[in-house]
């Protein structure tokens, strides 16, 4: 059981029964005014010497443009760090001031944030919290506290799964890993298990199945706390711009997918056994930004986007999984949200909001169904850059000008997911989703990494010489040269952002170079061969994958010694 203190105004009205006991008047009480805010402060893990902890704000007075929580502690806790807030300490008074994108605050809207911190002795919840000045609560005798050998109530969702929690480690991956020449200095990472086909939920050619997986999980979990990354990734006519990983489902299988993947998915998911798991689902990647960008009059458009956007079965498949595996308590769904080379420029960035809360409010689901949104999925757009900005101006010429930037808004993928977050937020989804980014891939590191700014000759000169990502386009997404492991897998790392992942296991291939007949519906994408000289898709430039690459989700052995060569941070 968490540990929780709803709080309410310490000058509220006590009104006297008709035994003479004082009664606390609450919010929606008739006749009586409301408070001015509440406070949920709840403990989600404690472990005898740190805790996480997670604060909802509500705000039942004027709207405000800021805000700032302040509480003191009775004993000796200590914030280590925090999220979704600037949490800062000065001896025992704590407080809590808003992102600059969480800022606005309505009248009856809430904001939710959490932290970390230790402590010896006694963890008690503080008896007094204010709102920009104002009291906001008095003991409401809530739930009792639970020892440091309390796991928690099985099931009950925490604000930021990865807080205080280990990451299951796909044992198939991690064998593939430790077999490579020095592969054993990763092979303890976690990473994503993906289920790209109906077979994958028992096992395909005598692999670890869901079940297995879970079980194992289990294991690895001990008495902590443990999330397990899963990818749910099979929508009818799925991926419809990139033939590498088009699936086994036609446009029109809805029913099937609903019926053959999801349901036995959340059937399983939702065994009892498997209730004090953490599980994150990233939900269908590469799918729904498609309906935005390929389709339609752009010169980008591909015709099976235009069936797809016309039968409206991903945006069907994404709510049915929404809503049947946000049923299930202890599961965290996260929406795949593109990456900023794709939906960064101004005519993609709204629209794709706009469409992923289409997504998420049809098949019954509801924006209470989503956690959050994953960026970077499988794709090597730099975590950072920099040794350039947006705002920088070279020779009378903004960044945004250069041939690499070309008018985006973003120029790496912590700013875009960050302002991102922001744009759901504005789209309806709730004000305390997370993002994590996927930095399995885009390390960018080796020799060829640039140690400062380019030349100010031009803005191309300054750009294309500091920029870490050295694909030869933005667009370019298979098996890239150059490419390294990016931040190895952490939690909290930045203002928004849940968790560094590493969902793309790495060494496992985006597609074949040439043709390969198989059987799980993997076409041939020209994006996949290094002769290929491009689309529009990717401004006509050539591929930049590596040759001799096996069918997509395959090992390759060639591409985990390169981004092993090439990570950044380096590998020690």
């Amino acid at each position: 059981m968490s540990r929780s203190r709803t709080a309410i105004l310490a000058a509220l009205a006590l009104v006297a029964g008709a035994s003479g006991t004082a009664l606390a008047v609450v919010p929606g009480d008739a006749g009586i005014a409301a408070v001015p805010c509440t406070v949920d402060y709840k403990v989600q893990n404690d472990w005898g010497s740190g805790f996480t902890a997670n604060v909802t704000v509500t705000n039942n007075s004027a709207a405000k443009s800021s805000w700032a929580v302040k509480w003191t502690y009775a004993g000796n806790q200590k914030v280590t760090s925090g999220w979704n807030a600037k949490v800062t300490q000065s001896g025992t008074a704590v407080t809590a001031a808003n992102e600059g994108y969480n800022g606005a605050l309505a009248t009856g809207g809430s904001v939710s944030f959490g932290f970390q911190g230790t402590y010896s002795g006694t963890n008690a919840v503080p008896a007094t919290f204010t709102l920009d000045g104002v009291t906001c609560n008095v003991d409401s005798g809530g739930p009792t506290t639970p020892g440091p050998t309390d796991p928690g109530t099985p099931g009950s969702r925490v604000d930021n799964p990865y807080a205080g929690a280990k990451v299951y480690v796909n044992p198939e991956w991690s064998a593939k890993a430790a077999a490579e020449p020095g592969g054993s200095r990763i092979s303890n990472q976690p990473t994503g298990v993906w289920l790209d086909r109906i077979a994958a939920i028992n096992g395909v050619n005598g692999g670890m199945g869901l079940r297995a997986h879970l079980d194992e999980a289990l294991r690895q979990k001990g008495s902590g706390e443990l999330v397990v990354q899963l990818v749910i990734y099979n929508l009818p006519g799925r991926d419809c711009s990139a033939l590498a990983s088009n699936g086994e489902l036609g446009p029109t299988e809805i029913d099937k997918y609903k019926t053959q993947y999801i349901d036995p998915i959340a059937a399983i998911l939702a065994d009892s056994k498997y209730a004090g798991l953490r599980i994150v689902t990233t939900i269908e990647i590469d799918s729904l930004p498609n309906l935005v960008t390929n389709t339609g009059s752009r010169p980008t458009a591909t015709p099976q986007c235009d069936v797809m956007k016309a039968n409206g079965n991903y945006q069907k498949g994404v709510g049915y999984a929404l809503n049947k595996l946000g049923d299930v308590p202890n599961v965290y769904n996260y929406i795949d949200a593109g990456h900023h080379g794709w939906i960064g420029w101004d005519d993609n960035f709204a629209p794709s909001a706009n469409l992923m809360k289409e997504a998420a409010t049809t098949e019954g689901a509801t924006v209470n169904d989503v956690h959050g949104f994953i960026t970077n999925t499988a794709n090597y757009s730099a975590l950072k850059e920099n040794n350039f900005t947006v705002n920088d101006s070279v020779a009378g010429k903004s960044v945004r000008e250069s041939k690499w930037v070309d008018w985006n808004r973003y120029v790496d993928e912590l700013s875009f997911a960050q302002g991102f977050r922001n744009q759901l937020v504005t789209a309806g989804f709730n004000s305390g989703i997370g993002m994590l980014i996927d930095t399995s891939r885009n390390g960018w590191g080796g020799t060829a990494r640039p140690a400062g700014p380019g030349a100010t000759t031009t803005v191309d000169t300054y750009v294309d010489g500091g920029r870490y990502d050295r694909r030869i386009h933005i667009g370019n997404w298979c098996n890239q040269s150059g490419a390294g492991l990016g931040e190895r897998p952490q939690a909290s790392p930045a203002a928004g952002i849940d968790a560094y992942v590493w969902m793309k296991p790495p060494g496992e291939s985006d597609g074949a170079s040439k043709e390969i007949a198989n059987d799980e519906g993997k076409g041939f994408d020209r994006m996949c061969d290094p002769t290929y000289t491009g689309n529009p898709r990717n401004g006509n430039n050539l591929s930049g994958a590596l040759p001799d690459a096996p069918l997509s989700g395959h090992w390759f052995s060639a591409q985990f010694q390169q981004l092993m060569r090439n990570a950044y941070p380096p590998l020690s």
